[in-house]
């Protein structure tokens, strides 16, 4: 979980390939309309994002009960994550943070259709992950294999 551009995709695919589990890309899971109202600079809003957060808590309950799988999503709100976490099967969260400078410039120098303005909004939406909840927040600041080091000891861990 995190924003856009904190480096959660390459993060969860290297983690998958390690885990040798399914992986997927929780903006491929969204509707057509809530791409175009991101590219158009316009931020989803709630109701925009309910019917998303149930398709991959979907995605979870199909993909994850014999050995995990690897979600990406921003997951910005707890009541997002609680929705989640609603799955048959345990879901842990990996909160990837990002130095804001950072994420711009990762945001500014891809091909994506979250366009960089969009980062002011999810940062003032960021419910950041609460002790009782299921997660350890990873701070982006080593290799990317540091990083899914990181993760793996937070797993192994928890």
């Amino acid at each position: 979980m995190g924003t856009s551009g904190s480096g959660k995709t390459a993060l969860a695919l290297r983690l998958a390939e390690a885990l040798g589990v399914p992986f997927a890309e929780a903006d491929d899971l969204h509707s057509p309309e809530a791409v175009a109202r991101m590219a158009a600079g316009i931020p989803l809003t709630d109701e925009d994002r309910w019917p998303w957060l149930a398709r991959l808590r979907d995605w979870i309950a199909e993909h994850a009960p014999a050995e995990g799988a690897v979600l990406t999503c921003s997951a910005l709100k707890r009541s997002y994550r609680d929705l989640l976490s609603g799955a048959p099967v345990r879901v842990r969260f990996l909160h990837l943070t990002a130095p804001e400078d950072l994420v711009r410039s990762r945001m500014a120098a891809r091909t994506h259709f979250m366009p960089p303005a969009l980062l002011d909004s999810q940062l003032a939406t960021l419910e950041p992950l609460q002790p009782d909840e299921d997660g350890t927040v990873l701070v982006n600041d080593a290799s990317l294999d540091v990083l899914v080091d990181r993760a793996l000891r937070a797993l192994a861990a928890g």
